[in-house]
């Protein structure tokens, strides 16, 4: 195709000659009017003779150069061909020389094998979840923490977990602390439920002792703590000290002594007496009707103590941006804040002030015997634990009074499950 172009273009160039020189000929014929036509005439035979040669001489010059452009393609055709062999020659050697790689045919998987193994995987993931469960795995794991703890476990294992294990055995035995223990089955939890009248009374003294002392006094240490958390650190502290210092006073007996005292002497009759409230002195604490009032008052007053001090230490540590955040979600008022922030925010500390009060109630003994005596007018004032006080110091029966501290041991489990289960509800 390039040769082609090359003709055509030579070709034009020499027809535009050609047409130059007949227009050069015609432009002399007009305007050359001479005489000597003969020697004008062999100017023009001159010039075109000369144009002739010139003609050739390119048209020659072009056909040259053609062919030496032909010959220089022809030369590359070649080399590219005998490169283009080359590397075809190359590429087969390269492939002879390469090993054989067999791909192997396509087989459809083994559903069944995956099962059997994804069955195995799940029995394995079973029994190593089953491991990591046990005591032994968690001991070996946190090694270092269980050494730290060791000193108070030991500790708690000897004065609490072996004696109520002990208890529990001996309730089953008759042992007067002289002779060897025997065993007697259920003998004394049938003695102490259908024979034992005194047991009757004071669980029921006990149970109400409970019911109105221990949510009661719950109350009112979580609304005084709340209400005292409202001062200025310092008197803060101060109003702290007074409420607690009843619940550590060893002489607060001896002040209610002298203020339900039964004669005109009494703080409490002589005012009564002087405001014309009655007539004639009450015998506070000899009256069955009046010692159990009396003794839940005392009770009440004493109440303030290591759970009030929590609540205080709780209400110190919740984070005030959660009330800011509560009053942009619809929180309007202080009780609203109460239930739905401050109580959230602090129920370790209500769980350790209810076990405390739990416990606080049910081992009322030391009010009862101080103030009404033991045992007291009609067991007007006995409890559990001063029943128990009477026959495992007095009377010596120890299989007995563990019979009475296993039934009061389960009276106090199951209301801390009770009081737990209603403590997970705050805040809903």
């Amino acid at each position: 195709m390039a040769d082609n172009a090359n003709k055509e273009s030579g070709k034009m160039s020499m027809a535009d000659k050609l047409a130059a020189a007949k227009d050069a000929v015609d432009e002399a014929e007009d305007v050359l009017e001479t005489d000597d036509l003969e020697e004008f005439e062999e100017d023009v035979e001159d010039t075109n003779d000369e144009t002739s040669e010139d003609m050739a001489e390119a048209v020659e010059d072009e056909a040259d150069d053609i062919a030496d452009d032909t010959d220089d393609a022809t030369e590359v055709a070649e080399e590219e061909a005998d490169d283009t062999a080359d590397s075809d020659v190359a590429v087969a050697a390269a492939v002879a020389d390469k090993p054989e790689v067999s791909v192997p045919a396509f087989t459809p998987p083994d559903r069944s094998r995956t099962t059997r193994q994804a069955a195995l995987d799940a029995v394995a993931n079973d029994e190593i979840a089953r491991k990591q469960r046990t005591l032994k795995y968690r001991i070996k794991r946190n090694k270092a923490s269980y050494i730290m703890m060791g000193p108070y476990f030991i500790l708690f294992f000897l004065f609490t977990v072996l004696p109520v294990v002990m208890s529990i055995i001996l309730s089953f035995t008759y042992f007067n602390m002289l002779e060897f223990p025997k065993f007697n089955g259920w003998d004394n939890y049938i003695k102490l439920f259908l024979n034992d009248d005194i047991f009757l009374i004071s669980l029921k003294n006990t149970l109400i002792f409970a019911v109105v002392t221990g949510p009661i006094s719950y109350l009112l240490c979580l609304l005084f703590a709340w209400i005292i958390n409202e001062f200025r650190p310092k008197v803060r502290t101060f109003l702290t000290l007074i409420f607690y210092a009843p619940s550590i006073c060893g002489n607060a007996y001896m002040i209610w002594q002298l203020i339900l005292s039964s004669d005109r002497y009494g703080y409490l009759n002589g005012i009564l007496l002087k405001l014309g409230f009655i007539n004639e002195q009450k015998l506070w604490m000899q009256d069955a009707n009046l010692i159990l009032p009396c003794l839940i008052v005392v009770q009440l007053w004493l109440s303030l103590g290591t759970g009030f001090l929590s609540f205080i230490a709780g209400l110190q540590t919740v984070d005030k941006s959660l009330y800011e955040a509560a009053a942009l979600d619809g929180v309007k008022n202080r009780w609203q804040e109460l239930w739905y922030v401050t109580l959230p925010a602090m129920k370790p500390q209500l769980m350790f002030g209810a076990v405390m009060q739990i416990t606080q109630s049910f081992a009322v003994a030391d009010i009862s015997i101080n103030l009404a005596g033991n045992p007291s007018v009609n067991y007007a004032g006995a409890t559990v634990v001063t029943h128990l006080l009477d026959y495992g110091s007095t009377r010596f029966d120890m299989g007995y009074a563990s019979a009475i501290a296993t039934v009061l041991f389960l009276l106090m489990v199951g209301t801390n499950k009770l009081v737990q289960k209603l403590l997970r509800r705050v805040g809903e």
